[in-house]
């Protein structure tokens, strides 16, 4: 009999959501009825915001929400998009140059199908969002990291930038705030990174999805509202998990030149066809509506934030930069490595993140998923009592 032909390579290679497989395994424990308090997942803990839900009910009653609609999304939520685009991003935008798409993962994967042709090299800061480099690679495209620790706030410079370009380099990933390590570039420092990729015609995926989410009077400047000549370069991409409380609704967008917006709007019609209808509706209220309830659970983050930071902040070894955006803090933990902890000799933050969890029964990310070994991720996305209480337990830990 013969051998049954190989599965396929290129999807073979894909590794496994670590923040996703740390919240599973979270879960998991929490369901054997262990106390597991979980900083893995980048899910805001509060619920959607009630006008949001209501403009889902209603639309349940409407039968044209039964039906297949335009694969790039419907045209109210596209202007909706267009005029959020506008007012936070400084570009103005034709419907034309949108797709809706099922979450903010597929708009990443899209832009790279459109921008990336194998070979290519894509330009990764990290420490980065663990999505990235497998969708660059389904791409066909290569990652090339580009590495900024705690010293530099986690953000990376022109000339680093420069250092990695050859001449097989294509795109660069820019992201303010970013996820894992929430901080955000300056207006000037934006501005700077936006001209060289433009003197040197290479496309920007920018994600934007927590620039609403900022503290301490900071704003995330857009790179297309630094320099707008970017724009014919650049494709933008958001949606409304973050801000809204949305992630289990699974609507993003991306927006950029016609032209890549066409190739992709191809690529969906094969892919997914319409993001499902009745979470549209939802999204065009959540944009269009009141941003109270936005602007309270901001300020709840806020609040967790400056705790987290301060209470880290206190266990010997751990150094904690100050985020100014997203809802994360991610400490440099290599004081802690190196040592024996609990009768473990403790080298990596891989091996650290499995002792916490053994431990403490605290959930966190190792920086292995996002980057260099050394540090941990850490979401403040969860409720105040449960985020006191695991600091805490991290501080008995190594105290």
């Amino acid at each position: 009999m013969t051998e049954r032909a190989p599965l396929s390579r290129k999807i073979s290679a894909i590794a496994e959501s670590a923040t996703l497989k740390v919240d599973a395994k979270a879960k998991a424990l929490k369901a054997e009825g262990r106390p597991v308090i979980s900083y893995a997942a980048g899910e805001p803990d509060f619920p959607t915001p009630s006008f949001i839900v209501d403009a889902a009910a209603e639309a349940l009653r409407n039968p044209a929400n039964f039906r297949y609609s335009a694969a790039a999304g419907l045209p109210a939520l596209r202007e909706a998009i267009a005029a959020k685009t506008l007012r936070d991003s400084g570009l103005e935008v034709s419907p034309a140059q949108i797709v809706v798409t099922n979450g903010g993962k597929q708009a990443v994967y899209q832009a790279f199908q459109a921008i990336v042709n194998p070979g290519d090299e894509v330009l990764l800061p990290a420490p980065y969002w663990t999505t990235y480099p497998e969708a660059i690679q389904l791409a066909d495209g290569v990652p090339v990291e580009v590495f900024a620790g705690a010293d530099q706030d986690y953000k990376v410079t022109v000339d680093q930038l420069e250092a990695a370009r050859t001449e097989r380099t294509t795109v660069l990933v820019f992201v303010s705030p970013s996820n894992p390590t929430g901080p955000v570039y300056t207006e000037e420092e934006t501005r700077a990174i936006g001209e060289w990729a433009l003197a040197h015609g290479i496309w920007v995926m920018t994600d934007e999805i927590y620039q609403n989410l900022t503290y301490d009077g900071v704003r995330a400047v857009s790179i297309v509202e630094a320099v707008p000549e970017l724009a014919g370069q650049t494709i933008l991409v958001n949606g409304v998990a973050k801000t809204y409380a949305m992630t289990g609704w699974r609507v993003g967008w991306m927006v950029g030149p016609l032209d890549a917006i066409k190739i992709a709007a191809n690529l969906q019609s094969h892919l997914t066809s319409n993001v499902n209808n009745v979470a549209q509706q939802a999204t065009i209220a959540a944009l269009t509506g009141p941003q109270d309830e936005a602007e309270r659970m901001r300020e709840a983050f806020d609040r967790r934030r400056t705790l987290m930071v301060a209470e880290l902040s206190k266990i010997d070894g751990m150094s904690v930069p100050t985020p100014k955006g997203a809802f994360y803090v991610y400490p440099d933990v290599t004081g802690l490595l190196g040592r024996e902890w609990g009768g473990r000799r403790i080298d990596t933050s891989l091996e650290l993140a499995d002792y916490i969890l053994d431990e403490a029964e605290v959930a966190v990310v190792p920086g292995e998923a996002f980057g260099p070994s050394g540090y941990l991720r850490l979401s403040y996305a969860l409720g105040d009592d449960q985020l006191l209480e695991g600091v805490q337990r991290l501080q008995r830990l190594f105290g």
